[in-house]
């Protein structure tokens, strides 16, 4: 089996001893090359590259920044004939979590701590484990787990500028974020999101809408934080929007989707399931992120579920 691993040298949770542990182990079951990323957009050119040889596994080894990436890598490219990607004809996916939180190998079961999670997959490739999961796409971009658009992705803007001036990624940092755009940002004072579904009427003046492929939204610490606790990588999307971000509401629905049995619900939620498509328009640009990465500000967004898109070691 041809396979490579894509390495983040920024990821926050692993050494270069780490690594080297982690490319001898993965030597012993596969034909492996290594690279490592460079720039913002890198790993989505190695991942294309790769799907177009022909490699048969690509290992991530980084945060929830560096799967997208790749799975953007993997899911644009085309083979030699020029047929479209499929999940069969696609090298399959290993993530190894070196993030700060790693959303998307937790949601797949994997263990926190890359030596578990590393140890669980090279038993999965042993034993030819393997689950085929859907994606999201919002545009012409792929997620793995999340989309937000409004406050989560406002929040998200905040902590990278925190991060860019030497803050440390943290529950701590992300709640003084999520403090300082809910009390100062536009978001609560004038909702100006509408949710369009075809054959359905518009659902109009929303405040924040957070989109999600699977569950958990993301983890505070251990904690998981469940929007959409119905939400699955075997689905559509799962939506919940905001009518208004008034301080009562909004932390009784922040509240309900901290608990150990998530139900959010209430005037001011809006919920959709099992979701194939829809659409966010926006009369102001809105802060926009995927799989917790800030893409800037859009006014228009269009999301569709890509079911059975993508092959995963586990």
């Amino acid at each position: 089996m041809r396979a490579i691993l894509l390495v983040n040298p920024k990821a926050t949770t692993t050494s270069e001893r780490a690594r080297d542990v982690l490319v001898r182990a993965l030597r012993s079951e596969v034909d492996l090359s290594v690279r490592y990323t460079r720039r913002r957009g890198h790993a989505t050119a190695l991942a294309r590259e790769a799907a177009v040889e022909g490699v048969d596994l690509v290992v991530t080894l980084g945060g929830d920044g560096t799967v997208n990436e790749v799975v953007n890598g993997l899911m644009t490219a085309t083979s030699a004939v020029g047929e479209a990607p499929t999940a069969e004809r696609l090298p399959a996916l290993a993530t190894v979590p070196g993030g700060s939180t790693n959303v998307f190998a937790r949601a797949l079961g994997l263990p926190k701590e890359w030596p578990e999670a590393a140890s669980m997959l090279l038993e999965g490739l042993r034993l030819g484990r393997h689950r085929t999961i859907g994606l999201g796409r919002a545009d012409d971009r792929y997620f793995t787990f999340c989309a937000g658009f409004g406050l989560d992705a406002a929040v998200i803007h905040r902590v990278e500028e925190a991060r860019r001036r030497g803050r440390v990624s943290s529950p701590g940092l992300y709640f003084r974020a999520f403090t300082a755009q809910f009390m100062f940002g536009a978001e609560r004072r004038h909702p100006a999101i509408q949710l369009e579904q075809p054959g359905e009427a518009a659902e109009g003046d929303l405040a924040s809408a957070i989109v999600q492929n699977t569950a958990p939204w993301t983890y505070v610490g251990d904690r998981e934080a469940n929007p959409n606790p119905e939400a699955s990588f075997d689905l559509g999307l799962d939506v919940m929007a905001f009518r208004q971000l008034g301080v009562a509401s909004t932390t009784r629905t922040v509240t309900q989707f901290l608990s150990s049995t998530p139900n959010p619900h209430g005037r001011q939620v809006l919920r959709l399931h099992d979701v194939a498509e829809f659409t966010l328009v926006a009369s102001r640009p809105q802060a926009f992120q995927l799989d917790g990465d800030y893409l800037g500000e859009r006014e228009k967004v269009r999301f569709t579920s890509v079911p059975a898109a993508l092959r995963v070691i586990c």
